[in-house]
C-alpha cells in the first residue's frame, strides 16, 4: 500500500523535527502506541495495539531512522508482527518551512501487511492508515500549540 501526503504544523521547522524524533512524543501522538522506547543507533522499540475492523492485537516490533538530514528530512523503517499478522514499511519525511513561519510535512512510503490483517482488503487498509496518520499529525499539532503557549507563558 502507497501512503503520501502532507500536513501543516503551526512551529519552526527545528522544532518540529526534534519532536519527530522525541520517543515521548511520538509515543503520545502514534494511535494505539502503548510504548516507544530507544534503543540507540536510531532505533525504537514499540508496542501498540491495533484495531481493524473486528480484528485487533498487540504488535511489537522495531522503528528505525536513517539517513537524517536535520530539520530538513529522514527516511523510516518500520516492521512489527502480533497474532493478527506482520507490517512491514519505509518511508521518507520531509520538513519544509511554510510562508508563516510554520512547517509543512511531506510523507512518502510503502506499507505491506500479511497474515489474517492482510484479509480485511485494500480499501480498509487504506482508510485506516489515514485516519491513523491524520490522528497522528493532529495530536502532533496540539503538543506542539499547547507547547508554544507554555514557552510563552501563558
Amino acid at each position: 500500500m502507497h501512503i503520501e501526503g502532507s500536513f501543516a504544523l503551526n512551529a519552526g521547522r527545528e522544532r518540529v523535527y526534534a519532536a519527530l524524533l522525541d520517543p515521548a512524543v511520538l509515543a503520545a501522538c502514534i494511535p494505539g502506541c502503548q510504548e516507544l522506547a530507544d534503543a540507540g543507533n536510531s532505533v525504537y522499540t514499540m508496542k501498540m495495539k491495533v484495531a481493524l475492523a473486528a480484528l485487533s492485537g498487540d504488535f511489537t516490533g522495531k522503528v528505525a531512522i536513517e539517513d537524517p538530514q536535520p530539520p530538513l528530512s529522514y527516511r523510516m523503517r518500520i516492521e512489527g508482527s502480533g497474532r493478527i499478522g506482520i507490517l512491514r514499511g519505509d518511508g521518507d519525511l520531509r520538513l519544509a518551512e511554510a510562508g508563516d513561519g510554520g512547517t509543512e510535512v511531506s510523507y512518502r512510503g510503502e506499507v505491506h501487511v500479511g497474515g489474517t490483517i492482510a484479509a480485511v482488503g485494500q480499501r480498509l487498509l487504506d482508510t485506516t492508515a489515514r485516519m491513523m496518520i491524520k490522528r497522528f499529525f493532529e495530536t502532533l499539532a496540539a503538543r506542539l500549540a499547547k507547547g508554544e503557549s507554555q514557552a510563552a507563558g501563558t
